[in-house]
């Protein structure tokens, strides 16, 4: 069974930065893509960030610049630093893995992050 542990929410003020971990453990095959998704209220879940295991990298156009996604594959973990956050990056943010061998995705269960004007 997979499951993912994500760390790292907070409050902060605008401008500031926080860092995200998620932890993958069970049964991922080597081709599988990790990254966050966020949810704000009101709102669509939306891709944040996120890196295959060729190590292609995607953002989403609102952070590019402040965000930076990285995984370390042996451990199975992926991070997301967020710097010079704004108040519209409040939201719950997701750990997610595709396992493309499996064709199934897992989530985490969301760490909330809030960034106060």
């Amino acid at each position: 069974q997979v499951q993912l542990v994500e760390s790292g929410g907070g409050l902060v003020q605008a401008g500031g930065s926080l860092r995200l971990s998620c932890a993958a453990s069970g049964s991922i095959s080597s081709i599988n893509t990790m990254g966050w998704y966020r949810q704000a209220p009101g709102k669509e879940r939306e891709l944040v960030a996120s890196v295959s295991s060729s190590e292609v990298i995607d953002y989403a156009d609102s952070i590019k610049g402040r965000f930076t996604i990285s995984r370390d594959k042996a451990a199975n973990t992926v991070r997301l630093q967020m710097n010079t956050l704004r108040p519209e990056d409040t939201a719950v943010y997701y750990c997610n893995v595709r396992d493309w061998f499996r064709a199934t995705a897992y989530w985490g269960k969301g760490t909330l992050v809030t960034v106060s004007s």
